[in-house]
C-alpha cells in the first residue's frame, strides 16, 4: 500500500468507528474462502459489516473515537465486525462461531465500554433492535385488540340469542 491508500483506509475505518454502535474483534484461524464468504454474507444479512484491516491502520483510525480501548485487542490476524445496531454484529459473529471453530472472538466494544469474549456472547444473547421494536408494537397493540374484543362481545352474544329465538320460532 502506498501512503494515499493507507490514508484512505484509515479514513474509512475512522468513519466506521464513528458510526458504529458496536465493534467486535475476531481472530481468523485459517478460514477458507468459502467459510469467509459465508461469514461475510451472514454479517451483511444482519445489517453489519466485516472488514479485515491492518492492525496498525486500525489503531490509527481508533484515535479520537470512543473505541480507543480496542488497541490492546488488535494483535495478530484480526478482523472487525461492526454495526449501528448494538446487537447485530455480535449476534452474527457469535452464531457463526458456534458452527465454525476457525474463528475466535477476541472481544469488542460498545463505545467506550470494552467487552471481553464473554461480554460479546452476552450481548449477542440480547434481542436485536428490530425484535425490541416488534415487542413494543405488540404490547401497544394488545390493549387495543382486547378493547375491540370486549366491545364486540355483547353484540355477538345478542346475535346468538336472537339466532336461538329465531330457530325456536
Amino acid at each position: 500500500m502506498d501512503r494515499s491508500q493507507k490514508s484512505e483506509s484509515v479514513a474509512s475505518l475512522n468513519a466506521v468507528f464513528s458510526e458504529a454502535g458496536v465493534v467486535v474483534v475476531t481472530r481468523n484461524l485459517g478460514l477458507t474462502v468459502a467459510q469467509s464468504t459465508g461469514l461475510r454474507n451472514k454479517i451483511r444479512d444482519a445489517g453489519a459489516s466485516y472488514k479485515v484491516a491492518k492492525n496498525s491502520l486500525a489503531k490509527l483510525a481508533i484515535k479520537d473515537t470512543d473505541y480507543v480501548g480496542l488497541n490492546d485487542l488488535l494483535t495478530g490476524p484480526t478482523a472487525l465486525a461492526s454495526s449501528v445496531d448494538p446487537v447485530a454484529a455480535a449476534k452474527a459473529v457469535v452464531e457463526f462461531a458456534k458452527t465454525n471453530d476457525k474463528i475466535e472472538i477476541v472481544g469488542g466494544s460498545m463505545g467506550s465500554l470494552v467487552l471481553n469474549a464473554d461480554g460479546v456472547k452476552a450481548l449477542a444473547a440480547m434481542p436485536s433492535l428490530d425484535e425490541l421494536r416488534g415487542t413494543i408494537i405488540g404490547l401497544v397493540q394488545a390493549p387495543a385488540t382486547k378493547i375491540a374484543q370486549l366491545v364486540t362481545a355483547p353484540a355477538a352474544k345478542l346475535a346468538r340469542v336472537f339466532g336461538a329465538y329465531a330457530e325456536a320460532a
